[in-house]
Protein backbone atom coordinates (compact mmCIF):
# COMPACT_ATOMS: atom_id res chain seq x y z
CA UNK A 1 0.00 0.00 0.00
CA UNK A 2 1.26 3.64 -1.01
CA UNK A 3 -0.24 6.88 1.08
CA UNK A 4 -0.13 8.51 -2.83
CA UNK A 5 -2.50 5.51 -3.94
CA UNK A 6 -5.04 6.33 -0.82
CA UNK A 7 -4.55 10.01 -1.89
CA UNK A 8 -5.48 9.93 -5.84
CA UNK A 9 -8.16 7.00 -4.97
CA UNK A 10 -10.20 9.98 -2.45
CA UNK A 11 -9.23 12.68 -4.56
CA UNK A 12 -11.32 10.74 -7.81
CA UNK A 13 -13.78 10.72 -5.34
CA UNK A 14 -13.65 6.58 -4.45
CA UNK A 15 -14.46 5.05 -1.54
CA UNK A 16 -11.90 3.90 1.23
CA UNK A 17 -11.35 0.89 3.06
CA UNK A 18 -10.84 0.95 6.61
CA UNK A 19 -7.21 -0.84 5.86
CA UNK A 20 -6.44 2.02 3.55
CA UNK A 21 -7.69 4.43 6.49
CA UNK A 22 -5.83 2.66 9.22
CA UNK A 23 -2.39 2.20 7.01
CA UNK A 24 -2.77 5.87 6.09
CA UNK A 25 -3.25 7.09 9.95
CA UNK A 26 -0.53 5.07 11.05
CA UNK A 27 2.13 6.04 8.88
CA UNK A 28 1.05 9.67 9.15
CA UNK A 29 1.27 9.37 13.36
CA UNK A 30 4.80 7.64 12.92
CA UNK A 31 6.12 9.68 10.17
CA UNK A 32 6.32 8.00 7.20
CA UNK A 33 3.18 9.48 5.65
CA UNK A 34 4.90 13.44 5.56
CA UNK A 35 2.99 16.53 6.39
CA UNK A 36 2.39 17.15 2.55
CA UNK A 37 0.57 14.27 2.16
CA UNK A 38 -1.34 14.46 5.03
CA UNK A 39 -2.87 18.25 4.09
CA UNK A 40 -3.42 16.37 0.55
CA UNK A 41 -5.80 13.31 2.07
CA UNK A 42 -7.50 16.36 4.24
CA UNK A 43 -8.02 18.63 1.24
CA UNK A 44 -9.32 15.85 -1.28
CA UNK A 45 -11.68 14.69 1.62
CA UNK A 46 -12.79 18.13 2.23
CA UNK A 47 -13.62 18.54 -1.69
CA UNK A 48 -15.01 14.73 -2.21
CA UNK A 49 -16.45 13.93 1.40
CA UNK A 50 -16.78 10.73 3.13
CA UNK A 51 -19.45 8.03 3.76
CA UNK A 52 -19.89 7.61 7.26
CA UNK A 53 -18.86 3.93 7.37
CA UNK A 54 -15.23 5.90 5.92
CA UNK A 55 -15.56 8.53 8.44
CA UNK A 56 -16.40 5.80 11.53
CA UNK A 57 -13.55 4.27 10.62
CA UNK A 58 -11.52 7.24 10.39
CA UNK A 59 -12.77 8.32 13.50
CA UNK A 60 -11.41 4.68 14.87
CA UNK A 61 -8.34 4.29 13.07
CA UNK A 62 -7.77 8.23 14.71
CA UNK A 63 -8.41 7.13 18.27
CA UNK A 64 -6.46 4.00 18.16
CA UNK A 65 -2.91 5.54 16.96
CA UNK A 66 -2.57 6.21 20.97
CA UNK A 67 -3.42 4.66 24.12
CA UNK A 68 -7.13 4.49 24.86
CA UNK A 69 -8.15 5.92 28.44
CA UNK A 70 -10.65 3.41 30.38
CA UNK A 71 -12.25 5.65 33.05
CA UNK A 72 -14.40 3.33 35.10
CA UNK A 73 -11.66 2.39 37.33
CA UNK A 74 -11.42 5.75 38.95
CA UNK A 75 -15.57 6.79 38.59
CA UNK A 76 -18.64 5.11 38.33
CA UNK A 77 -19.29 7.49 35.28
CA UNK A 78 -17.95 10.07 33.63
CA UNK A 79 -19.42 12.44 31.42
CA UNK A 80 -17.64 15.06 28.80
CA UNK A 81 -19.07 17.45 26.61
CA UNK A 82 -17.69 18.93 23.23
CA UNK A 83 -18.40 22.25 21.58
CA UNK A 84 -17.66 22.39 17.15
CA UNK A 85 -16.72 25.86 17.84
CA UNK A 86 -17.33 29.30 17.63
CA UNK A 87 -16.67 32.84 18.67
CA UNK A 88 -17.05 33.62 22.60
CA UNK A 89 -17.74 30.34 23.32
CA UNK A 90 -16.01 29.96 26.89
CA UNK A 91 -19.03 27.40 28.01
CA UNK A 92 -16.78 24.82 29.03
CA UNK A 93 -15.16 26.78 31.47
CA UNK A 94 -18.00 27.55 33.51
CA UNK A 95 -20.24 24.12 32.76
CA UNK A 96 -17.40 21.62 34.19
CA UNK A 97 -16.87 23.09 37.35
CA UNK A 98 -21.14 23.72 37.95
CA UNK A 99 -21.53 20.10 36.74
CA UNK A 100 -18.78 18.40 39.16
CA UNK A 101 -20.13 20.48 41.96
CA UNK A 102 -23.10 18.72 41.44
CA UNK A 103 -21.48 15.62 41.88
CA UNK A 104 -20.61 14.43 38.41
CA UNK A 105 -17.26 13.99 37.51
CA UNK A 106 -15.91 15.58 34.25
CA UNK A 107 -12.78 14.37 32.69
CA UNK A 108 -12.17 16.93 29.73
CA UNK A 109 -9.38 17.30 27.11
CA UNK A 110 -9.47 20.24 25.13
CA UNK A 111 -7.76 21.64 21.83
CA UNK A 112 -6.21 24.89 21.25
CA UNK A 113 -7.57 27.35 19.05
CA UNK A 114 -8.44 26.58 15.21
CA UNK A 115 -9.16 29.31 13.08
CA UNK A 116 -11.40 32.43 14.01
CA UNK A 117 -12.69 29.85 16.92
CA UNK A 118 -11.05 30.06 19.78
CA UNK A 119 -9.65 27.15 21.69
CA UNK A 120 -10.04 26.44 25.81
CA UNK A 121 -6.80 25.41 26.52
CA UNK A 122 -5.61 28.88 25.50
CA UNK A 123 -8.07 30.58 27.12
CA UNK A 124 -6.62 28.61 30.31
CA UNK A 125 -3.25 29.85 30.21
CA UNK A 126 -4.22 33.35 30.72
CA UNK A 127 -4.09 31.92 34.41
CA UNK A 128 -0.72 31.93 34.83
CA UNK A 129 1.17 28.62 36.18
CA UNK A 130 -1.78 26.70 34.79
CA UNK A 131 -0.49 23.40 33.45
CA UNK A 132 -2.51 21.35 30.22
CA UNK A 133 0.05 19.05 29.79
CA UNK A 134 -0.98 16.24 32.35
CA UNK A 135 -0.18 12.78 32.13
CA UNK A 136 -2.57 10.21 31.58
CA UNK A 137 -1.61 8.81 34.91
CA UNK A 138 -1.99 12.88 36.60
CA UNK A 139 -5.53 13.37 34.20
CA UNK A 140 -7.18 10.12 36.35
CA UNK A 141 -5.59 11.18 39.72
CA UNK A 142 -7.02 14.33 39.32
CA UNK A 143 -10.51 13.17 38.63
CA UNK A 144 -10.62 10.42 41.29
CA UNK A 145 -9.43 12.79 43.46
CA UNK A 146 -11.20 16.42 42.51
CA UNK A 147 -14.24 14.97 40.12
CA UNK A 148 -12.78 17.83 37.75
CA UNK A 149 -9.72 18.21 34.96
CA UNK A 150 -9.36 20.27 31.84
CA UNK A 151 -5.73 19.83 30.23
CA UNK A 152 -4.87 20.08 26.96
CA UNK A 153 -4.68 16.65 24.33
CA UNK A 154 -2.51 14.37 25.69
CA UNK A 155 0.24 13.32 23.07
CA UNK A 156 -0.87 9.68 24.42
CA UNK A 157 -4.11 9.77 23.23
CA UNK A 158 -5.27 10.25 19.64
CA UNK A 159 -1.86 11.82 18.65
CA UNK A 160 -2.81 11.51 14.73
CA UNK A 161 -5.96 13.53 15.60
CA UNK A 162 -3.57 16.43 16.77
CA UNK A 163 -1.02 16.17 14.00
CA UNK A 164 -3.77 16.95 11.68
CA UNK A 165 -5.54 18.81 13.65
CA UNK A 166 -2.85 21.24 13.76
CA UNK A 167 -2.42 21.12 9.70
CA UNK A 168 -5.90 21.62 9.17
CA UNK A 169 -5.66 25.19 10.43
CA UNK A 170 -3.16 26.17 8.25
CA UNK A 171 -4.26 24.43 5.15
CA UNK A 172 -7.75 25.59 4.70
CA UNK A 173 -9.26 22.04 5.32
CA UNK A 174 -11.30 23.46 8.42
CA UNK A 175 -14.55 23.26 7.23
CA UNK A 176 -14.98 19.65 6.58
CA UNK A 177 -17.56 17.19 7.90
CA UNK A 178 -16.09 14.43 8.26
CA UNK A 179 -12.73 15.56 9.43
CA UNK A 180 -14.82 17.67 12.27
CA UNK A 181 -16.48 15.22 13.48
CA UNK A 182 -13.54 12.21 13.38
CA UNK A 183 -11.62 15.20 15.02
CA UNK A 184 -13.91 15.76 18.13
CA UNK A 185 -15.76 11.65 18.30
CA UNK A 186 -11.60 10.28 18.22
CA UNK A 187 -10.52 12.32 21.33
CA UNK A 188 -14.10 11.37 22.70
CA UNK A 189 -13.77 7.84 22.03
CA UNK A 190 -9.52 8.20 23.36
CA UNK A 191 -10.84 9.97 26.55
CA UNK A 192 -12.68 7.05 28.36
CA UNK A 193 -16.11 9.52 28.97
CA UNK A 194 -18.90 6.82 28.49
CA UNK A 195 -21.60 9.57 28.26
CA UNK A 196 -20.80 12.49 26.15
CA UNK A 197 -22.57 15.87 25.42
CA UNK A 198 -21.97 17.49 22.08
CA UNK A 199 -22.67 21.53 21.42
CA UNK A 200 -22.92 21.58 17.69
CA UNK A 201 -22.82 25.51 16.27
CA UNK A 202 -24.65 26.64 13.80
CA UNK A 203 -24.71 30.11 11.66
CA UNK A 204 -22.50 32.89 10.43
CA UNK A 205 -19.90 31.92 13.51
CA UNK A 206 -19.68 28.30 13.15
CA UNK A 207 -18.22 25.92 10.65
CA UNK A 208 -21.62 24.60 9.89
CA UNK A 209 -22.90 27.60 8.93
CA UNK A 210 -26.69 26.09 8.26
CA UNK A 211 -28.88 24.51 10.31
CA UNK A 212 -29.00 21.26 7.73
CA UNK A 213 -25.30 20.99 7.93
CA UNK A 214 -25.39 21.27 11.64
CA UNK A 215 -28.06 18.59 11.50
CA UNK A 216 -26.00 16.48 9.44
CA UNK A 217 -22.48 16.80 11.70
CA UNK A 218 -24.65 16.14 14.74
CA UNK A 219 -26.59 13.00 13.51
CA UNK A 220 -22.91 11.07 12.10
CA UNK A 221 -21.02 11.94 15.50
CA UNK A 222 -24.07 10.62 17.67
CA UNK A 223 -24.24 7.68 15.01
CA UNK A 224 -20.24 7.28 16.26
CA UNK A 225 -20.35 7.45 19.57
CA UNK A 226 -23.26 4.67 19.47
CA UNK A 227 -21.26 2.61 17.03
CA UNK A 228 -18.07 3.26 19.65
CA UNK A 229 -20.58 1.96 22.87
CA UNK A 230 -20.93 5.71 24.03
CA UNK A 231 -23.90 7.48 24.72
CA UNK A 232 -23.87 10.93 22.67
CA UNK A 233 -26.70 13.81 22.96
CA UNK A 234 -26.17 16.77 20.55
CA UNK A 235 -27.66 20.49 21.03
CA UNK A 236 -28.27 22.67 18.56
CA UNK A 237 -27.09 25.97 19.44
CA UNK A 238 -26.86 29.45 17.84
CA UNK A 239 -23.42 30.67 16.61
CA UNK A 240 -24.98 33.78 14.81
CA UNK A 241 -23.19 36.20 16.95
CA UNK A 242 -20.70 35.90 19.68
CA UNK A 243 -22.05 33.69 22.79
CA UNK A 244 -21.86 36.26 25.55
CA UNK A 245 -19.97 39.55 25.33
CA UNK A 246 -16.10 38.71 25.58
CA UNK A 247 -13.98 37.57 22.84
CA UNK A 248 -10.45 36.58 23.70
CA UNK A 249 -8.54 34.65 25.65
CA UNK A 250 -8.18 35.93 29.68
CA UNK A 251 -11.26 38.35 29.07
CA UNK A 252 -13.09 35.08 28.23
CA UNK A 253 -12.04 33.44 31.27
CA UNK A 254 -12.89 36.53 33.09
CA UNK A 255 -16.68 36.43 32.09
CA UNK A 256 -16.70 32.49 32.66
CA UNK A 257 -16.12 33.35 36.42
CA UNK A 258 -18.24 36.30 36.96
CA UNK A 259 -21.15 33.63 35.64
CA UNK A 260 -19.72 31.12 38.11
CA UNK A 261 -20.28 34.05 40.38
CA UNK A 262 -23.66 34.74 39.66
CA UNK A 263 -22.79 37.23 37.25
CA UNK A 264 -21.77 37.36 33.70
CA UNK A 265 -23.90 38.31 30.22
CA UNK A 266 -28.10 36.71 30.62
CA UNK A 267 -27.42 34.71 27.20
CA UNK A 268 -24.45 33.01 28.14
CA UNK A 269 -25.73 32.03 31.94
CA UNK A 270 -28.70 30.34 30.53
CA UNK A 271 -27.11 28.88 27.82
CA UNK A 272 -24.59 27.06 30.47
CA UNK A 273 -27.60 26.25 32.48
CA UNK A 274 -29.18 24.44 29.59
CA UNK A 275 -25.83 22.38 28.48
CA UNK A 276 -25.13 21.70 32.43
CA UNK A 277 -28.73 19.84 33.17
CA UNK A 278 -28.23 17.72 29.77
CA UNK A 279 -25.20 16.75 31.16
CA UNK A 280 -26.70 15.71 34.27
CA UNK A 281 -29.79 14.02 32.56
CA UNK A 282 -26.71 11.86 31.06
CA UNK A 283 -24.68 11.26 33.76
CA UNK A 284 -27.61 9.59 35.68
CA UNK A 285 -27.37 12.74 38.29
CA UNK A 286 -31.27 13.24 37.97
CA UNK A 287 -34.03 12.33 36.27
CA UNK A 288 -35.26 15.04 33.86
CA UNK A 289 -33.92 18.34 32.74
CA UNK A 290 -35.82 20.56 34.83
CA UNK A 291 -34.24 18.91 37.80
CA UNK A 292 -31.03 19.51 36.30
CA UNK A 293 -31.00 22.82 35.76
CA UNK A 294 -32.29 23.65 39.60
CA UNK A 295 -29.21 21.53 40.81
CA UNK A 296 -26.63 23.72 38.28
CA UNK A 297 -28.85 26.82 39.55
CA UNK A 298 -27.77 26.07 42.61
CA UNK A 299 -24.77 25.11 42.59
CA UNK A 300 -23.95 28.64 41.26
CA UNK A 301 -26.00 30.61 43.83
CA UNK A 302 -24.57 28.80 47.01
CA UNK A 303 -21.11 29.40 45.12
CA UNK A 304 -19.81 25.46 45.21
CA UNK A 305 -19.23 25.62 41.38
CA UNK A 306 -17.38 28.83 41.94
CA UNK A 307 -15.48 27.15 44.65
CA UNK A 308 -15.14 24.01 42.09
CA UNK A 309 -13.21 26.13 39.53
CA UNK A 310 -10.67 27.55 42.13
CA UNK A 311 -10.02 23.31 42.40
CA UNK A 312 -9.69 22.88 39.46
CA UNK A 313 -7.08 25.54 38.76
CA UNK A 314 -5.08 25.23 42.23
CA UNK A 315 -4.94 21.24 41.18
CA UNK A 316 -3.76 21.91 37.84
CA UNK A 317 -0.57 24.62 39.23
CA UNK A 318 -2.93 27.79 37.99
CA UNK A 319 -2.56 30.76 40.40
CA UNK A 320 -5.72 30.84 42.34
CA UNK A 321 -5.14 34.73 43.24
CA UNK A 322 -6.10 35.44 39.36
CA UNK A 323 -9.40 33.64 40.20
CA UNK A 324 -10.05 35.90 42.84
CA UNK A 325 -8.95 38.92 42.20
CA UNK A 326 -9.72 39.10 38.39
CA UNK A 327 -8.19 42.98 38.30
CA UNK A 328 -4.62 40.79 38.60
CA UNK A 329 -5.26 39.36 34.71
CA UNK A 330 -3.05 42.27 32.70
CA UNK A 331 -4.91 44.55 30.08
CA UNK A 332 -3.75 45.36 26.77
CA UNK A 333 -2.35 48.61 26.45
CA UNK A 334 -4.58 49.85 24.29
CA UNK A 335 -8.30 49.88 25.29
CA UNK A 336 -11.29 51.83 23.29
CA UNK A 337 -15.03 52.38 23.29
CA UNK A 338 -16.36 52.29 19.83
CA UNK A 339 -19.79 53.84 19.95
CA UNK A 340 -22.89 53.41 17.44
CA UNK A 341 -22.90 55.60 14.39
CA UNK A 342 -26.72 55.67 14.42
CA UNK A 343 -30.11 54.91 16.29
CA UNK A 344 -32.40 52.00 15.79
CA UNK A 345 -32.36 48.21 16.73
CA UNK A 346 -28.96 45.59 16.04
CA UNK A 347 -30.17 43.20 13.49
CA UNK A 348 -26.51 41.54 13.13
CA UNK A 349 -23.40 41.29 14.66
CA UNK A 350 -21.43 38.85 12.41
CA UNK A 351 -20.24 36.34 14.59
CA UNK A 352 -17.04 35.19 12.16
CA UNK A 353 -15.92 38.74 11.33
CA UNK A 354 -15.71 39.63 15.35
CA UNK A 355 -13.73 36.20 15.38
CA UNK A 356 -11.07 36.92 12.62
CA UNK A 357 -10.78 40.49 13.98
CA UNK A 358 -9.69 39.12 16.95
CA UNK A 359 -7.16 36.85 15.31
CA UNK A 360 -5.98 40.05 13.76
CA UNK A 361 -5.33 41.46 17.34
CA UNK A 362 -3.70 38.74 18.23
CA UNK A 363 -5.93 36.75 19.91
CA UNK A 364 -5.93 33.74 17.85
CA UNK A 365 -3.11 32.07 15.20
CA UNK A 366 -2.68 33.18 11.49
CA UNK A 367 -0.50 29.86 11.41
CA UNK A 368 0.10 26.95 13.91
CA UNK A 369 4.02 28.46 15.11
CA UNK A 370 1.77 31.78 16.10
CA UNK A 371 1.82 32.93 19.50
CA UNK A 372 -1.69 33.76 21.13
CA UNK A 373 -1.86 37.44 22.90
CA UNK A 374 -4.08 36.35 26.29
CA UNK A 375 -4.88 40.23 26.58
CA UNK A 376 -6.52 40.89 23.33
CA UNK A 377 -9.79 40.63 22.37
CA UNK A 378 -13.32 42.37 22.54
CA UNK A 379 -15.87 43.01 24.81
CA UNK A 380 -19.56 43.30 22.38
CA UNK A 381 -22.06 45.79 24.38
CA UNK A 382 -24.92 45.49 22.11
CA UNK A 383 -26.47 42.18 20.43
CA UNK A 384 -28.95 41.43 18.13
CA UNK A 385 -32.40 42.46 19.79
CA UNK A 386 -30.72 45.53 21.19
CA UNK A 387 -32.06 48.79 20.71
CA UNK A 388 -29.26 51.40 20.34
CA UNK A 389 -29.05 55.48 20.49
CA UNK A 390 -25.89 56.85 18.36
CA UNK A 391 -23.29 57.89 20.65
CA UNK A 392 -24.24 54.46 22.57
CA UNK A 393 -21.16 51.96 23.67
CA UNK A 394 -21.20 49.42 20.65
CA UNK A 395 -18.18 47.65 21.51
CA UNK A 396 -14.77 47.82 23.26
CA UNK A 397 -11.21 46.62 21.60
CA UNK A 398 -8.28 45.50 23.64
CA UNK A 399 -5.55 45.51 21.73
CA UNK A 400 -1.78 46.04 21.73
CA UNK A 401 -0.91 47.83 18.43
CA UNK A 402 -2.93 50.15 17.03
CA UNK A 403 -2.11 49.57 13.76
CA UNK A 404 -4.37 46.02 14.51
CA UNK A 405 -6.43 48.29 16.68
CA UNK A 406 -7.69 50.46 14.17
CA UNK A 407 -8.21 47.31 11.63
CA UNK A 408 -10.16 45.38 14.36
CA UNK A 409 -12.25 48.25 14.55
CA UNK A 410 -13.76 48.63 11.43
CA UNK A 411 -14.27 44.65 11.02
CA UNK A 412 -16.40 44.90 13.97
CA UNK A 413 -18.16 47.95 13.07
CA UNK A 414 -18.43 46.40 9.70
CA UNK A 415 -20.25 43.28 11.52
CA UNK A 416 -22.61 44.84 12.36
CA UNK A 417 -25.99 45.50 11.00
CA UNK A 418 -29.15 47.75 12.16
CA UNK A 419 -32.63 48.39 11.69
CA UNK A 420 -35.17 50.63 12.17
CA UNK A 421 -38.05 48.52 13.52
CA UNK A 422 -37.92 46.14 16.29
CA UNK A 423 -35.64 42.75 15.94
CA UNK A 424 -36.46 39.75 18.15
CA UNK A 425 -33.27 38.31 19.72
CA UNK A 426 -31.68 35.21 18.15
CA UNK A 427 -32.53 31.84 19.86
CA UNK A 428 -29.67 30.15 21.77
CA UNK A 429 -30.98 26.40 20.93
CA UNK A 430 -32.62 24.91 17.92
CA UNK A 431 -33.12 21.25 18.49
Amino acid sequence: MRAVDIIIRKRDKGELTREEIEFFIKGFTTGDVPDYQASAFAMAVLLNDMTPHETTDLTLAMAHSGQILDLRDVVDIAVDKHSSGGVGDKTTLTVLPTVAACGLPVGKMSGRGLGFSGGTIDKLESIPGYRVNLSIDEFKKQLKEKGVVLSGQSLDLAPADGKLYALRDVTGTVPCIPLIASSIMCKKIAAGSQAILLDVKTGLGAFMETLDEARVLANLMVDIGKLAGREVVALLSDMNQPLGCAVGNSLEVIEAIETLKGGGPADFREHCLFVSAHMLVLGKRVKDLAEGRAMAEKAIADGSAFEKFRVLVQAQGGDVSYVDDLTKFPLAKFVEVVNAPRNGYISQVQARSVGEASVTLGAGRAKKTDNVDHAVGFIIHKKVGDQVQKGEPLFTVHANDLSKLAEAREAVLAAYSFSNTVVPPLPLFYE
